[in-house]
């Protein structure tokens, strides 16, 4: 009992090394090859997305090389239209939104003193005006930088996608390859699994897939939805870059908090200086975004997305930023994936340790 005892030991502790080598080894792969790898990961994010469109293709009566073919030809044909007909007007407003922030700060600050100027002097006194001058200066000032620095980088990271999608020669070739052979590479690496642990890893698996597809599928047919909603709505306010920042409110989405907040502030911000004093307007940007925020709430995230993901809005916001801070826009697209399975991961073992005779033994011992 006791050399099978040591061997079941030793079996584990070689599986735990084994698997600590193996993240070791993808991690550094994918920051030492980050530059080169974007157009393969997306790829396999692509194929990953699509696959379950060409299962029911092949329902339908379509072989896989006919679903894989027809899926690729219309998703390179949608790519193409989105980029010749929304990267133009959004690249206009985008240059135009960048040269105009500083005179829309400067405005945004006039109004502040000319509207609160007299009040704070009642209150604090006449030499107080000249203090919150200075501090609102340079409070606009550093906000005027920030929000600049953040449009520049996420315009970046946009260029970083359309040039991912644009490699017509790469991309498409490793989607459509992942597409064809999806469901051998899956027998393969379930193929590699020792028996003994088949069973367990396969629901870990399955725990992980229904994380990741419910989140990727869901939430990005939301951030479309929202971006849309937002884009038309504030267009039809006649908001200034109003299809500018409702897609790049949609497209913040992503991020829990993050996408509505910062369309809020640019919308709002936006509103006061083009419409003041016309309170109208600019409660109808209000009202936009607080309608937007119900219909992602209560109706979107809900009936998309569902509570069965998993993923906490903190663990998610951290993967996010951490993996994007690392590996750029390579590590936002294996962000969501990695956390998911870290989640599954991290619930199993929590479950196998209460379930398990160290944790009665000090259950009943305390």
């Amino acid at each position: 009992m006791d050399n099978m005892r040591f061997t079941s030991i030793a079996v584990r502790k070689q599986r735990l090394l084994f698997w600590c080598f193996a993240f070791i080894a993808v991690t550094a792969i994918l920051f030492l090859f980050r530059t080169v790898l974007m157009p393969f990961v997306a790829g396999m994010f692509i194929a990953y997305l699509l696959d379950p469109l060409a299962t029911r293709l092949q329902r339908i009566g379509l072989n896989r090389l006919g679903a894989s073919l027809v899926i690729l030809v219309l998703f390179i044909v949608l790519i193409i239209t989105m980029l010749v007909f929304a990267l133009p007007p959004l690249t206009a407003q985008m240059t135009s939104l960048l040269e105009k922030l500083p005179l829309y700060a400067a405005r945004l600050q006039a109004l502040a003193i000319e509207q609160g100027g007299p009040m704070l002097e009642r209150i604090a006194g006449p030499g107080a005006m000249q203090d919150f001058e200075k501090y609102l200066g340079n409070t606009v000032g550093q906000l005027v930088n920030y929000v600049g620095a953040f449009i520049t980088s996420l315009w970046s990271g946009g260029q970083a996608i359309i040039g991912a999608f644009s490699l017509l020669i790469v991309t498409p070739v490793v989607t459509f390859y992942l597409l064809l052979d999806w469901q051998d590479i899956i027998d393969t690496v379930d193929g590699w699994i020792p028996v003994s642990q088949r069973e367990t890893m396969r629901a870990i698996a399955n725990d992980i897939n229904t994380a990741i597809s419910g989140f990727l599928r869901g939430q990005g047919l939301v951030c479309l939805i929202l971006a849309l909603y937002y884009g038309i709505g504030l267009s039809l306010a006649h908001l200034n870059f109003g299809f500018l920042i409702g897609s790049i409110t949609g497209i913040l989405a992503f991020i829990p908090y993050v996408g509505a907040i910062t369309g809020a502030v640019l919308a709002i911000t936006v509103a006061i200086v083009q419409f003041w004093p016309d309170s109208t307007s600019i409660l109808l940007v209000v009202g936009i975004f607080v309608s937007g925020q119900f219909l992602e709430g209560n109706i979107l995230s809900p009936k998309l997305v569902g509570g069965s993901v998993g993923l906490h809005p903190v663990w998610l916001m951290f993967s996010l930023f951490a993996f994007g801070s690392l590996f750029g826009f390579l590590g936002l697209l294996v962000a969501v994936p990695l956390a998911a399975a870290v989640g599954v991961l991290l619930r199993f073992g929590l479950k196998q340790y209460l379930q398990s005779s160290l944790y009665k033994t000090e259950l009943s011992g305390s």
